[in-house]
C-alpha cells in the first residue's frame, strides 16, 4: 500500500457527497428556480451529472465494491433529485374550502387485470381560484370541510394535502444509498498506482 492511497481512498469516498450536494443544487434551481432552464435542459444537465458521477466512481473505485457502490449512488442521486422535486414543486399553501366530491370507478378488462379502482375529485373554493380541484384515490374531506393544500404557483405539478408529499421519505432514502457508496468507496482499494 502506497503512502498516497489513504489519501486517494478519501478522495474517492467524497464523490458520493459532492455529486449529490452538485445535483441537488441543480435540481432546486431546475424547480424552484424563477430563472430555470427549459426542461430538455435541465434534465440534460442532470444526466450529465448522474451519469458522470456514476461512472467516475465506478473508475475510481476498485474492487467488487465498484459496480454496487455505483449503482448505490446512481439511485441515491435520483432519489436526490426526487426530495429536491418534491421539496421546491409545492411551496405555497392554501387553506381551501371542499364545494364537492365526486367519485367515479375506473373498471378495469381482461383476465388478470388489476380490481377496479375508485377515483375522488374534490372540487375545491380556494383564495384566488387556484387550485381548483384535487384528486385522490381516497376521500380527504367531505363536502363544506377545510383543508389546507400545497400547490405550485406556476402550475408544474398538481397540487396535495399539506404534509402528504414531503421531501423526507426521497432524502431518508438518497443518504442511506449515498452513505453505503460512501462507505464502499473507503473500504476499497483506491485506484492502481
Amino acid at each position: 500500500m502506497s503512502g498516497a492511497e489513504p489519501q486517494v481512498r478519501r478522495l474517492v469516498a467524497l464523490v458520493p457527497v459532492m455529486a449529490a450536494a452538485a445535483l441537488y443544487a441543480w435540481a432546486h434551481w431546475c424547480y424552484g428556480g424563477t430563472s430555470a432552464p427549459s426542461g430538455t435542459v435541465a434534465l440534460a444537465g442532470g444526466a450529465v451529472l448522474v451519469v458522470g458521477a456514476s461512472a467516475a466512481y465506478f473508475a475510481m473505485v476498485r474492487g467488487s465494491g465498484s459496480l454496487f457502490g455505483a449503482l448505490f449512488l446512481a439511485l441515491g442521486l435520483l432519489l436526490t433529485v426526487t426530495a429536491a422535486d418534491q421539496a421546491a414543486s409545492r411551496g405555497e399553501v392554501a387553506l381551501c374550502v371542499v364545494r364537492d366530491v365526486q367519485a367515479k370507478v375506473q373498471g378495469s378488462a381482461g383476465e388478470g387485470a388489476p380490481a377496479e379502482k375508485t377515483v375522488y375529485r374534490h372540487v375545491l373554493d380556494c383564495p384566488g381560484g387556484y387550485p381548483d380541484e384535487l384528486g385522490d384515490d381516497r376521500r380527504i374531506a367531505d363536502t363544506g370541510a377545510e383543508v389546507r393544500v400545497a400547490y405550485d404557483a406556476r402550475h408544474r405539478a398538481s397540487p396535495a394535502l399539506e404534509g402528504e408529499n414531503s421531501p423526507w421519505t426521497a432524502g431518508s432514502w438518497a443518504l442511506a444509498l449515498l452513505a453505503t457508496s460512501t462507505l464502499l468507496a473507503a473500504a476499497g482499494r483506491g485506484p492502481d498506482a
